[in-house]
């Protein structure tokens, strides 16, 4: 039997190592980079009633934040039931891998008159996406229930200066770290009231 995966199995059940996770995938980045990192992010996700159970089902908004370093970014992400983010880049490659809950994503790229939809895709808990650097998404989660996915990241996405376009006309702004966790905040406010924490 091999312990050192990132679920391992006692008796008939199979148990998420969180730390054991972080480690895998920050050493398949360290050798041969994001492709690896998502053989690692499958097999985990693969059970994704294990990874829940490991990380805790989501209560509000926000990001659990795994690693972060000047080259990668892994985090916890849970979206409240029928959250919506706005169009919004990376500047890097992702990956994400849903592990309760539902993500829908729709697709933009830049056209003639600014960004334009072109694609959608549904995760589905057990499914993962990976997303090239110039991409652009906008996320709903469409469910009653909480989505909680694992985010990972080819550089330092609480760092890296990115952009996000208005839902309604698409005219675009900056965004970093700090407009995603305001993003959160008032996604909170909204589902709990302004003095829930």
């Amino acid at each position: 039997m091999n312990t050192s995966a990132r679920s391992q199995t006692t008796g008939h059940q199979r148990l998420f190592d969180r730390d054991r996770f972080i480690e895998d995938c920050v050493s398949a980045h360290r050798s041969t980079g994001m492709e690896a990192v998502r053989e690692v992010l499958a097999e985990a996700i693969r059970d994704h009633r294990a990874v829940l159970k490991t990380l805790g089902g989501p209560t509000k908004a926000g990001l659990d934040v795994m690693h972060t370093s000047p080259d990668f970014t892994i985090f916890a992400a849970h979206w409240t039931p029928q959250m919506n983010l706005l169009p919004h880049d990376h500047m890097m490659k992702a990956l994400i891998g849903i592990y309760t809950g539902r993500e829908d994503n729709i697709l933009w790229r830049h056209g003639e008159e600014g960004i334009e939809a072109y694609e959608a895709n549904c995760l589905f808990e057990g499914d993962i996406a990976a997303l090239p650097s110039h991409a652009i998404h906008s996320v709903t989660n469409p469910l009653q229930r909480f989505t909680g996915g694992i985010h990972i990241y080819d550089g330092d996405f609480f760092a890296t200066e990115r952009h996000q376009w208005d839902p309604e006309t698409l005219a675009e702004a900056p965004s970093d770290g700090e407009a995603i966790k305001a993003m959160f905040a008032a996604e909170n406010e909204r589902l709990f009231g302004r003095d829930s924490n």
